[in-house]
């Protein structure tokens, strides 16, 4: 589906702030993803985060204001937060390391990108669930398992688990779904050592980060990793622990057995099934109280992360 703004020329729009659903540079083309443009250095990438929003894999008509800026920043936060713990692909998100013609057009790229080492991104979803929800749920509601893993009877809708559990996903491309598959299957695709090394530290982080967001009065429901060599190691890539790619749940409201209040876009599929979207492109324009809503969920997850008003 076509990403134009619907706006301007220029490929970004101001509305409650400004709205970036994609940048343009002079003579630079990049690959466009879900919600992200990467443009690719040689030995390094430039990776924007726009304000695009794409919910059951489907790209939305409009975009979140912000979103973009306040995604990378919690990413920023985690990186700096995980420290030594492991080694990730961040350069700089200086706009005068990424050079011309980046630099003429700064507001395009100013908090809202990251230069990056380039890796060889390990085909899997590496998601750590550490409650019952989403696609989640849906299967242990069929099977009592999720991705392989054998659960006991009796959990409600958003329980907590006994202990997280790895539960990864292939890579879907642009427009398609992502597949949930087993640690067996993960290790058919990258290697034994490779799937074990990556779910064990996936599951290590999980931990650490749900300890911590546990004191700031969130819950960390799941999340979802990248991993891929770099000099022939596996480092951490992509964004880290942002509403996009996790579940946050405000810790005072939280009460199994429904869906939860969520700091992430959960608020915008929740939507969608109210209107009974058909998970198809092109993604329907959301209305301005989900768009204004979920810009609030996602400043005030920041916020309360980091500490820092946004």
């Amino acid at each position: 589906m076509s990403l134009k703004s619907n706006k301007k020329e220029t490929g970004y729009a101001t509305s409650n702030g400004k709205t970036i659903l994609q940048t343009k540079v002079t003579g630079r083309e990049p690959t466009r993803g879900k919600v992200r443009d990467i443009y690719d250095f040689g030995d390094k990438l430039l990776i924007v985060a726009t304000d695009r929003i794409s919910a059951f894999d489907v790209i939305m008509a409009n975009g979140i204001s912000d979103k973009g800026a306040v995604l990378t920043q919690i990413s920023l936060f985690w990186l700096d937060w995980l420290g030594d713990t492991v080694k990730n692909h961040l350069i700089s998100t200086s706009v005068e390391d990424f050079g011309e013609p980046f630099t003429a057009c700064s507001e395009q790229f100013t908090r809202r990108s990251m230069l990056v080492k380039k890796a060889q991104v390990l085909p899997v979803e590496c998601v750590v669930r550490g409650y019952l929800a989403g696609s989640g749920w849906k299967e242990y509601q069929q099977s009592q398992t999720v991705c392989g893993h054998k659960l006991p009877a009796g959990f409600r809708q958003c329980d907590k688990l006994d202990e997280p559990i790895f539960t990864p996903a292939t890579k879907a491309e642009l427009g398609e779904h992502d597949e949930n598959i087993s640690f067996a299957q993960t290790a058919k695709i990258v290697g034994m050592e490779t799937a074990g090394y990556i779910r064990d530290k996936s599951i290590e982080i999980y931990i650490r980060a749900a300890e911590y967001a546990s004191r700031r009065g969130i819950i960390l429901a799941d999340t979802k990793f990248e991993w891929g060599y770099c000099d022939d190691e596996i480092i951490l890539v992509d964004e880290v622990l942002t509403p996009d790619s996790s579940r946050f749940w405000p810790a005072d409201k939280y009460q199994p057995g429904r869906d939860q209040e969520s700091y992430d876009k959960q608020f915008v599929r929740n939507y969608l099934e109210s209107i009974n979207f058909n998970k198809q492109p092109p993604g329907p324009e959301l209305p301005a109280n989900v768009v204004a809503g979920t810009r609030a969920r996602y400043v005030e997850a920041y916020e309360k992360l980091s500490g820092k008003q946004f």
